[in-house]
């Protein structure tokens, strides 16, 4: 597989980076997963926007315009093996000559680009929900923020797939954040509630396409805080991300979600979402 890095097109296995490297260091930098379906990327355009904030909220310039970056991502797209991939960019602040907390002066970011096939659940898991964990959020207060520092993230979603679970749901305060590594919707007495995307969330783009098809077609919504005893007595729990889409869940904690299967208006957002994305990734042959 071809890999971009830092100006370079090369085997993914040859690509190298610094060990003084800021991201490798300290977390320091930033990454979007762009989803690809036919060899077409999937709201690439949003995905930039939200890299763009990112980097903005880390201070750190972004080595690319939209133009460029959308170049880099169709090369490394069409040197993949795979019709349907999962596009990932990373950015972080670079490679100083040593290990020091403060920003460096006068270093180049370090670009990296690479894909890999398209891992989406299963047709069993759309059919028939997935099992989640409970746990409580013990991540810093900038979730808004699509960095790299994801350990608290990684071991609260590892924590749900050691007792079987697909995702850990958070909670703080006693109020719904998000997943692992998703967001959370649920669905109560015909209502679609998910929480407000403030810096307790990473505010994703299958959420706000979830919430342009909800208004598309009139289901009532409310953005706000989510109590816990809400997400319980919920009748519908849904997780969305770029590669799950709208992925149902069943049970929480080993208790049954609703009627402990997915519910209609989650199989009925799975179509309209399913069908946007055919008809904006459709090929148009000439």
């Amino acid at each position: 597989m071809t890999a971009y890095l830092n100006g370079q097109f090369l085997p993914l296995d040859e690509a190298r980076i610094s060990p003084l490297d800021r991201g490798f260091l300290f977390a320091d930098g930033a990454y979007e997963v762009v989803p690809v379906y036919q060899r077409r990327p999937f709201l690439v355009e949003a995905h930039l926007q939200r890299l763009q904030r990112t980097l903005d909220g880390i201070g750190l310039p972004n080595p690319h315009t939209f133009a460029v970056w959308r170049e880099l991502l169709q090369r490394v797209l069409a040197d993949s093996a795979f019709d349907d991939q999962a596009l990932y960019l990373q950015v972080t602040r670079g490679a100083d000559s040593k290990r020091e907390h403060a920003f460096p002066s006068a270093v180049a970011p370090t670009v990296f680009i690479c894909s890999h096939a398209l891992v989406s659940p299963s047709a069993a898991q759309r059919e028939l929900g997935v099992a989640a964990l409970s746990v409580a959020d013990s991540r810093w207060l900038h979730c808004d923020l699509k960095t790299v520092a994801l350990l608290a993230n990684v071991l609260l979603r590892q924590q749900a797939v050691a007792v079987g679970c697909a995702e850990a749901i958070m909670l703080r305060d006693g109020l719904l954040t998000e997943g692992a590594s998703s967001n959370v919707f649920l669905v109560s007495d015909g209502v679609l509630l998910t929480p407000p995307a403030d810096q307790r969330i990473l505010a994703g783009i299958s959420r706000q396409l979830v919430l342009e098809l909800a208004d598309r077609n009139g289901v009532p919504c409310e953005i706000r805080d989510v109590s816990e005893a809400e997400m319980r007595s919920a009748d519908e729990l849904w997780l969305t991300s770029s590669t799950r889409e709208v992925l149902p869940v069943s049970t929480l904690d080993g208790q049954a979600v609703g009627s402990g299967v997915p519910g209609p208006l989650g199989r009925q957002m799975a179509a309209w979402y399913r069908a946007y994305r055919e008809q904006a990734t459709r090929r148009v042959d000439v």
